[in-house]
């Protein structure tokens, strides 16, 4: 998540803003967080993350975007033209899907403290 707040969410944004759909977003290396994480505690990840989030955030409030700036266009290197509202719901759901990553592996330490109560859980079912 860290990596993705140094080079996708807000500085794609900003592309956005600055170039619309002429200039596709610079293209998102899903292996670069494994390389710049390396040898940092879960601590130090942790206060890194609070640290960029908190400037993401800061930086996004700035921007004071309208609902009139949601339907701006910007072009994705995969996925062709994108708006502004479609990137922002995807910040959203992207960080819901890793809440529910960990929710789910928190609720598995409880698979067999729960007894027979674990037919009725689904979040214990495997899938």
């Amino acid at each position: 998540m860290i990596h993705g707040e140094r080079t996708d969410w807000i500085p794609r944004i900003e592309h956005l803003l600055r170039h619309g759909d002429a200039v596709p977003f610079p293209p998102f290396d899903r292996e670069a967080m494994f390389a710049a994480s390396k040898g940092q505690s879960l601590a130090e990840l942790l206060d890194a993350f609070d640290r960029v989030r908190g400037e993401s955030l800061s930086r996004l409030q700035m921007l004071a975007l309208t609902h009139d700036d949601l339907t701006r266009r910007g072009r994705h290197p995969e996925f062709g033209v994108v708006t502004l509202g479609q990137h922002l719901a995807t910040w959203v759901a992207h960080d819901l899907g890793h809440i529910s990553q960990i929710v789910r592996v928190m609720a598995r330490q409880y698979s067999d403290a729960v007894g027979p109560w674990r037919a009725y859980l689904s979040l214990l079912q495997r899938v």
